[in-house]
């Protein structure tokens, strides 16, 4: 049931009741357990990382345990550095300090490790989930998004979900054998479903693991929003990644020129995003410092949503792309699937679905020993495709291949101005 309006006093009333520190109790707590040695018995241990292949060039060492070699792994994957070129709300504004999928998945990161931290939590574990956690989103964001799913499923039947897309990224189209917290850790962050208190899903092996994956693309957003991380870890990086984008995309509207600084019911504007970090984080340790679950005070949980919905309504609905270019976006990606999915039927190999996406995965693959079974399944071959593209590779294809198609030129001079 949505919450019944509030005014913005009783806004402010209900965040002045949650803390921006820890309690004196807690933080006696915490440094009495850090001076006697104390490990937390519920984090994620490096030696129980599991891979699909015993590799001997994965193999944890005393320098670079399992998790960090997860993140090495990520951090040199196309597929990251691709985010620099990927939305993540505002498309088509000539602004570059607005925020990039980059900087999110950065930020997700940083704010995860800062409350693991405390917890005594695997900060390795926590840092490779936040930066792997987006790797199959789409251009253009959730708009983007919905637009791939859109098709995707009219023509199959199945569901895109970044965040299942991630796992096939990290898993598959690169051939890095990540492990599987981290992968669960991926698949698990949506951070679209909210929840005050994270408990873990005893997952314990691949098998299991892929017939969830396998559910959620058969599912959808019903099997995707009951998903529960294996770790603490993962439950971390899941609300965090609201903690990152509530108070960040406030900003970035207010910076686009979209709204003033008044327009939120807290009446915070742009200072929402550090209001939230700091209490927030506080919030989480307080409630969860010990135990075997991630949760949150009522207070904050019910804070969160309000925000998130406040965002929704007044940013991803009409300022986002959604507003500015909706029509034109789900064109281009009905378009864009046909043509590519005609290309694969044609066998035409001078096509840019072969020459950049398929004969440069075979070649990454082929490194580790895999193969791209594209011709297996080409409707998901044009989804992996179109998933990895960055906005400006998108919009360029789109514009060559079907003219009709306008999409907004990126200008940061007025030409009449010399």
């Amino acid at each position: 049931m949505p919450e019944t309006p509030m005014t913005r006093e009783q806004v402010r009333a209900r965040m002045d009741a949650i803390p921006d520190a820890l309690s004196d109790e807690l933080i006696e707590r915490i440094t009495e357990d850090r001076a006697q040695g104390w490990v937390n018995p519920y984090r994620a241990q490096d030696a129980d990382a599991l891979r699909r292949e015993d590799r001997p060039g994965d193999r944890a060492n005393i320098w670079r345990p399992a998790y960090v070699r997860d993140v090495e792994k990520i951090l040199h994957m196309p597929a990251y550095n691709r985010y620099a070129g990927k939305t993540q709300v505002f498309s088509f504004r000539s602004n570059d300090d607005l925020s990039r999928r980059g900087l999110h998945v950065q930020l997700v990161a940083r704010i995860a490790r800062d409350i693991g931290y405390a917890l005594g939590l695997n900060c390795d574990l926590i840092e490779a989930i936040g930066l792997g956690h987006d790797l199959g989103h789409t251009p253009f964001g959730h708009a983007g998004e919905r637009c791939l799913n859109d098709v995707f499923h009219a023509r199959t039947g199945r569901w895109f979900f970044h965040n299942v897309h991630s796992v096939r990224v990290l898993d598959k189209l690169y051939g890095r054998n990540i492990t599987l917290q981290t992968l669960d850790g991926a698949l698990c962050h949506n951070g679209e479903y909210e929840q005050r208190v994270f408990e873990l899903s005893g997952l314990s092996g691949f098998d299991e693991f892929d017939r969830t994956v396998e559910a959620c693309v058969r599912g959808g957003g019903s099997v995707i929003g009951h998903l529960r991380p294996m770790t603490l870890e993962g439950c971390v990086v899941r609300i965090s990644d609201i903690i990152a984008y509530v108070g960040r995309d406030r900003q970035d509207a207010i910076e686009a020129g979209l709204l003033d600084g008044d327009a939120f019911e807290d009446g915070l504007g742009g200072a929402y995003n550090s209001w939230i970090l700091r209490h927030a984080s506080a919030d989480i340790i307080e409630h969860s410092y010990g135990k075997d679950r991630i949760e949150m005070s009522e207070a904050l949980f019910s804070e969160i949503r309000r925000a998130k919905a406040e965002n929704y309504a007044k940013i991803y609905r009409s300022s986002g792309i959604e507003g500015e270019r909706a029509e034109v976006l789900a064109r281009a990606f009905e378009l864009m699937y046909e043509r590519c999915l005609s290309d694969l039927k044609r066998g035409d190999e001078d096509s840019f679905i072969f020459r950049h996406h398929i004969k440069r995965s075979e070649a990454q693959l082929a490194h580790y020993g895999h193969t791209y079974h594209w011709e297996d399944d080409l409707d998901q071959t044009v989804v992996d495709y179109i998933a990895s593209m960055t906005d400006g590779y998108f919009a360029e294809l789109a514009s060559a291949y079907f003219p009709e198609i306008h999409f907004p030129r990126r200008t940061y001079i007025n030409e009449s101005v010399r």
